[in-house]
């Protein structure tokens, strides 16, 4: 390994270590001194992204310079707070979402997305979390891929998204185009979050989950090309303390908001969910899947009363005969259908499609300038509306066109990857049974 003067800032490599080759005394000894030159030069700039600058900069491992520059905090005196994140705090849904966009990225370019590849192309991208080869497996379980080996070489196996993702997206790309050239008026629907006592941009959807601490506004808005819908905009404080932000809607305020929104659309339009827990059959209605105990709560929670007891058949027989009145996606379609309205549902984490997602950007730089510290919910509410009257049509027309720009580019994903797959691929081997090959 090569140096180029003694300056910090001149530091460069010419060879990284060689996989699991432990860095040497002098190595460590440059990389503490390089990271107090950047440490003092980019003071804003927090622990953890420092760190995984300075593994990309000299080729040393994210753990060896992680725990080299905690033991020198330690030494100095300095302690920091939450430094090693837990796994859930590291991996939020917009994070999952660019991680799908990278995969997808690798078919585009004829390239065979493996474990190996997108674990490195992740933890290179100083805009995503760092992830270990069994942290991205959690990952890709939940974004439903799977194993796919290669002909030309049966241990390389390519990650291909499950049958039902593809016909999924396909669906909606094909309905989409067809309900835009009858004309319709397609209304895109969307949840962010914020902490009242804290508000910062990096807390609007853009980032990670919430912490599960301290009061939570939910926010929830629909929009078309032509704006946001006036009188659209509910706020409300959340009551339940958990991780995921999704679980703060209640299905009943939802259904509710709803209602009251479907007579200020137009007619024959088309209302475009995203993938929130609170619209999905599969997480809401008891199957045979379920425990007992968990039917069961499902009922009280329902405040339904069970009149005798009932084994396990009975109960799934009962939630038959009562799931479209709890069901709320149901109710929702339902209701959409009575309105004459049409309903699509974007694929899991292709939040992408959706112009809602810049839109929030831009109501998430003014919360940010305005820096609010009133924790009422008023205050709050009137700091959304203020952000949402900055977005004109002008904008929402280019955030719906960027929509429609990767809805093209997906649609030649599909085609791309059944050319390659034709080409390589023998067989499938589903992701939760299967286990990479190291030598791909």
């Amino acid at each position: 390994m090569n140096y180029q003067n003694k300056d910090p800032s001149r530091i460069y490599v010419v060879n990284k270590n060689r996989q699991r080759k432990k860095a040497g005394t002098h190595r460590k000894e440059l990389l503490i001194e390089l990271y107090k030159y950047k440490s003092q030069n980019q003071p804003d700039v927090k622990l953890t992204k420092l760190m995984r600058q300075l593994s990309q900069d000299t080729g040393i491992g994210y753990r060896t310079v992680k725990n080299n520059v905690l033991e020198y905090l330690c030494e100095q005196g300095i302690t920091q707070k939450r430094i090693a994140r837990t796994f859930c705090e590291k991996i939020g849904t917009s994070d999952k979402c660019k991680i799908l966009q990278k995969i997808h990225s690798f078919w585009f370019r004829h390239k065979i997305p493996t474990l190996k590849n997108i674990t490195f192309a992740i933890n290179a991208d100083l805009g995503l979390p760092s992830l270990s080869a069994c942290e991205l497996k959690k990952v890709l379980k939940d974004l439903h891929f799977e194993y796919t080996p290669c002909n030309y070489n049966y241990r390389l196996r390519a990650l291909t998204e499950k049958e039902e993702i593809v016909l999924w997206r396909r669906k909606y790309l094909e309905d989409i185009r067809h309900y835009r050239n009858e004309g319709r008026t397609i209304y895109y629907l969307q949840e962010t979050w914020i902490n009242a006592e804290e508000y910062s941009s990096k807390d609007l959807w853009a980032d990670k989950e919430p912490s599960g601490e301290g009061k939570r506004i939910i926010v929830l808005h629909i929009g078309s090309v032509e704006g946001f819908v006036e009188g659209g905009l509910l706020c409300f404080e959340s009551k339940t303390n958990t991780a995921n932000y999704h679980d703060h809607m209640n299905g009943d305020i939802f259904y509710e908001w709803f209602c009251g929104i479907l007579p200020l659309l137009k007619e024959n339009s088309v209302i475009v969910f995203d993938n929130a827990s609170y619209y999905s059959v599969a997480n809401h209605v008891p199957t045979m899947s379920w425990k007992k105990d968990s039917i069961l709560k499902w009922f009280e929670s329902k405040g339904i009363v069970l009149d005798r007891p009932m084994v396990k058949f009975q109960l799934i027989e009962k939630v038959k005969n009562t799931r479209l009145i709890y069901d709320n996606y149901r109710r929702s379609v339902q209701e959409s259908i009575n309105h004459n309205k049409d309903v699509l549902r974007l694929p899991p984490y292709h939040c992408h499609l959706s112009p809602m997602q810049l839109a929030w950007e831009v109501v998430a730089r003014h919360v940010e300038i305005k820096n609010c510290t009133s924790s009422k919910l008023e205050d709050v509410r009137q700091l959304f509306n203020d952000g949402v009257k900055l977005l004109s049509t002008e904008m929402w027309a280019g955030y719906v066109n960027s929509s429609i720009m990767h809805e093209n580019i997906l649609w030649n994903l599909d085609i791309i990857t059944d050319k390659i797959l034709d080409e390589t691929v023998t067989a499938k081997i589903n992701l939760v049974t299967s286990s990479e090959s190291s030598s791909d």
